[in-house]
């Protein structure tokens, strides 16, 4: 009978070990396909981010192409080439304002070159400064209508050159070559100043009319 009874919890022991021996199989099958689904997951998590970066890339390089092509048209006309670049950065900017730090990362030049460009800007009109209540930071933005104050700044312009050349006239015999060439550079100054209001005035009509 003794012999019989620990035969039985010998085998009971067996059994139970080998149901604890299969639970601890399953549990580790189980945790072994679980960590291979989240790694399935993560995968596809970083292959669609990865997809997502490599579709905005383009267009973040196409448009700082682009504020280099312009930038440097502007050049051409006479805008130095980092405030032409700054000038560019905030007209293409989707946001209606930027700090000197945000300008300074879309062109990948330092604050300190922004901060420059903006002091030549700003006299001309093409860049307002604004603040932040509680904040130290300035905020710059292009003017609505920036290039109606373009106009107004060549405007001013052409005022003191058509003032200057009525001094040289005096100076110069009205019925000589050279009299002639500066009574029609007067006669146009005039004739462009009369014109510009009447201009902006037009303007304002087109751009109502060709709203989307």
């Amino acid at each position: 009978m003794a012999e019989q009874a620990a035969g039985a919890g010998q085998r009971a022991r067996q059994a139970q070990a080998g149901q604890q021996a299969q639970a601890g199989q399953q549990a580790q099958a189980g945790q072994q396909a679980q960590a291979g689904q989240q790694a399935q997951v993560g995968q596809e998590t970083q292959q669609a981010q990865a997809g997502q970066q490599a579709q905005q890339a383009p267009d973040e390089q196409a448009l700082r192409q682009f504020i280099e092509r312009f930038a440097a048209v502007l050049s051409q006309a006479g805008v130095p080439l980092m405030p032409a670049r700054v000038f560019v950065a905030l007209l293409t900017a989707d946001a209606p304002r930027l700090t000197a730090d945000d300008i300074a990362g879309i062109l990948q030049v330092s604050p300190a070159a922004v901060s420059g460009a903006v002091r030549y800007l700003l006299p001309i009109g093409l860049v307002t400064r604004e603040t932040q209540p509680g904040s130290r930071r300035y905020w710059y933005r292009t003017p609505r209508d920036v290039w109606i104050e373009v106009s107004r700044l060549q405007d001013q312009v052409m005022n003191r050159w058509s003032q200057t050349l009525r001094d040289g006239l005096e100076l110069i015999s009205p019925d000589s070559m050279a009299g002639q060439r500066i009574r029609d550079s007067i006669t146009y100054f005039d004739f462009v100043q009369k014109e510009l209001p009447m201009m902006f005035s037009r303007w304002e009509e087109y751009r109502e009319t060709h709203r989307d």
